[in-house]
C-alpha cells in the first residue's frame, strides 16, 4: 500500500524553512526553561507530598488552588485525576519529610484549607468524610450509644461498627458520604444519631497521601538523565558501526532536537515532567531513530547505485522513495497515541502528550533535519578541499544489490 507514487518533492530546497521552524520552537523552549517556567519537574523528581482528593461534586481546580494558596500552602499544584465523572483532584505540596507525622501534616493542612469558611460553622465537630475508623470507634466507645457499658463486648462491637462505616464510605460511596443518614444501612440508628451530634459531612474526602523524599527525587533525576544520555550514546555507536560516523552524529543531533522541542513544549505549557514522561521521551528517541535509519539506509543504497549524481539529489530521491512508508507508519502510530491522549485520562496525560509531540517532531526531523545534516557536512568538506566521506555499503553489511528496492 502506498499513499504517494513517484513523488519528486525538493525537501533539501526547503531546508531553510525547516531550519527556521526548528529554531523558533527550540529557542522558545529554551527561553521558557531558562527564564519562565523552568523545567516543571513532577513530585517524582523534586520530592514532595501527593494528596488525592475525592469530591461529591465537580471540583474547580482554580478555586481549590486559591483556597490552598490562601491557607499559606505555596507552590502547590492542582490537577484533575482519573476520569472526569469521578470528581477527583491530585494536589502536590512541597512537604518533603518522609515521616508519619509529615503524612498527617500534609493531610491536615489540605483538609483545613479545603474546608475554608465552612470550618467556623462546624467548629468543635469532626469531619466524618475524613475521619479514620479509630477516631470513630473511640467516639462511640466514649458515648456508648448502644448502652453496652464497660464490658468486654463494647470494644470489639464499636470497632467493628466503625470499620463498617469507613468501608461503606470508602468502598460503597467512593470515599464521600452525602449525609450521615446514609450510615443507617450499616450502623445502628442510635449510633448514627450519636454521630450526628459530634460529626459533620464535608463535600470532599482525602483518599490517599503519598510522599516522595528529596533524596529519592534527586536519584530519579540522575537516573533519568543517564538513561537519556546512554540511549543517545548507544545510538551513536550503532550507527557509526553500521553506517559511517557522520550518520551517527546526524541521528544523535536529530534525537537531541526532538527531545529539546518536546521538553520545551512541557515548559511552555507548564506541564509536569514525571517518570512516565521520561519513558515517553525514551520511546520517541527510539521511534525517531527508527525513521531516521530507514531514510539513511535508502540513502546508503542509492549512493552506490547513483554514483554520478550529486549527494543532494540522492538524498531528495531517497526521502521521496521512503515517504509513503513514513506517512503510513507515523500516521497509524499518531492516531493511536492521539486516542490515548484524548481518552486515556489524567494519569496518562503527560505520557501521551509527550508521544503526540514526539511522533510529530520525530517524523518531521527524520526528513527535515537528519538528511540535510549529511549534505551540509559533505558540502563543508568540499569547500575545504577534502575528499567526501565514503557512504556506500560497508563490506558484509548486507546485500549490495544494484536493483532499486521499493519500501
Amino acid at each position: 500500500m502506498e499513499f504517494f507514487r513517484d513523488t519528486n518533492i525538493d525537501f533539501l530546497g526547503k531546508k531553510w524553512y525547516f531550519l527556521a521552524f526548528s529554531l523558533i520552537f527550540s529557542v522558545a523552549g529554551v527561553i521558557s526553561m531558562a527564564f519562565w517556567h523552568g523545567i516543571p519537574l513532577g513530585v517524582d523528581f523534586r520530592g514532595g507530598t501527593l494528596v488525592y482528593v475525592k469530591y461529591a461534586h465537580t471540583p474547580d481546580p482554580a478555586a481549590v488552588h486559591s483556597d490552598i494558596d490562601r491557607a499559606g500552602l505555596k507552590n502547590a499544584r492542582v490537577q484533575r485525576y482519573g476520569q472526569a465523572a469521578n470528581n477527583e483532584l491530585l494536589i502536590a505540596l512541597d512537604i518533603q519529610e518522609t515521616s508519619e507525622q509529615a503524612l498527617d501534616k500534609g493531610k491536615t493542612q489540605i483538609i483545613q484549607a479545603l474546608e475554608g469558611k465552612g470550618a467556623s460553622a462546624n467548629a468543635g465537630k469532626q469531619d466524618l468524610n475524613n475521619s479514620s475508623s479509630i477516631t470513630i470507634a473511640n467516639y462511640l466507645l466514649e458515648k456508648d450509644p448502644l448502652l453496652l457499658g464497660a464490658g468486654p463486648e463494647a470494644n470489639p462491637r464499636y470497632n467493628a461498627m466503625a470499620q463498617a462505616i469507613v468501608d461503606y464510605r470508602d468502598k460503597t460511596k467512593g470515599g464521600v458520604l452525602a449525609s450521615i443518614d446514609e450510615l443507617k444501612a450499616v450502623a445502628a440508628p442510635a449510633a448514627v444519631a450519636s454521630l450526628q451530634d459530634n460529626f459533620f459531612i464535608s463535600d470532599f474526602g482525602i483518599r490517599n497521601v503519598e510522599i516522595v523524599g528529596p533524596q529519592v527525587g534527586q536519584q530519579l533525576r540522575k537516573q533519568a538523565l543517564l538513561a537519556t544520555l546512554y540511549s543517545l550514546a548507544g545510538m551513536l555507536i550503532y550507527l557509526a558501526l553500521r553506517f559511517e560516523w557522520i550518520y551517527g552524529v546526524a541521528a544523535v543531533l536529530t534525537a537531541f532536537h526532538d527531545t529539546l522541542i518536546t521538553v520545551g513544549a512541557f515548559s511552555l505549557l507548564d506541564k509536569e515532567i514525571s517518570l512516565t514522561v521520561i519513558a515517553a521521551i525514551l520511546t520517541l528517541i527510539g521511534y525517531s531513530n527508527n525513521d531516521t535509519i530507514v531514510v539513511f539506509d535508502r540513502i546508503r543504497e542509492n549512493v552506490k547505485l547513483l554514483r554520478r549524481d550529486r549527494l543532494a539529489d540522492i538524498v531528495n530521491k531517497s526521502i521521496n522513495q521512503t515517504l509513503s512508508r513514513t506517512i503510513l507508519t507515523a500516521g497509524l502510530t499518531f492516531l493511536t497515541v492521539l486516542a490515548l491522549f484524548l481518552f486515556g485520562g489524567e494519569v496518562l496525560h503527560g505520557f501521551s502528550f509527550a508521544l503526540v509531540i514526539g511522533i510529530l517532531i520525530g517524523t518531521y526531523s527524520s526528513i527535515a533535519i537528519a538528511a540535510p545534516i549529511l549534505v551540509a557536512y559533505q558540502e563543508w568538506r568540499g569547500e575545504r578541499g577534502k575528499k567526501p566521506i565514503a557512504m556506500p555499503l560497508r563490506p558484509g553489511s548486507g546485500a549490495q544489490s544494484k536493483e532499486k528496492v521499493k519500501v
